[in-house]
């Protein structure tokens, strides 16, 4: 009974982070670098906190291959 409470919880944290997500207009164009990927990844993942005036931001430094 309790995990799926828990289970809920986090089905519909994770639907709210999705909306926030769209409403951002992140999903318009496919991610192009690992910053904008992990932009997204944590923005569904703080759900309703997006919501709170919370606005998760990833940079990334890809490191270039040594000659």
């Amino acid at each position: 009974m309790i995990s799926r409470l828990i289970t809920l919880v986090v089905v519909i944290w994770l639907l709210i982070g999705v909306g926030a997500t769209y409403q951002r207009g992140y999903f318009k164009s496919d991610p192009s670098n690992c910053a904008k990927a992990g932009t997204i990844a944590l923005t569904v993942v703080a759900g309703p906190l997006n919501y709170a005036g919370v606005n998760p931001k990833v940079s990334c430094v890809i490191p270039k291959p040594s000659s």
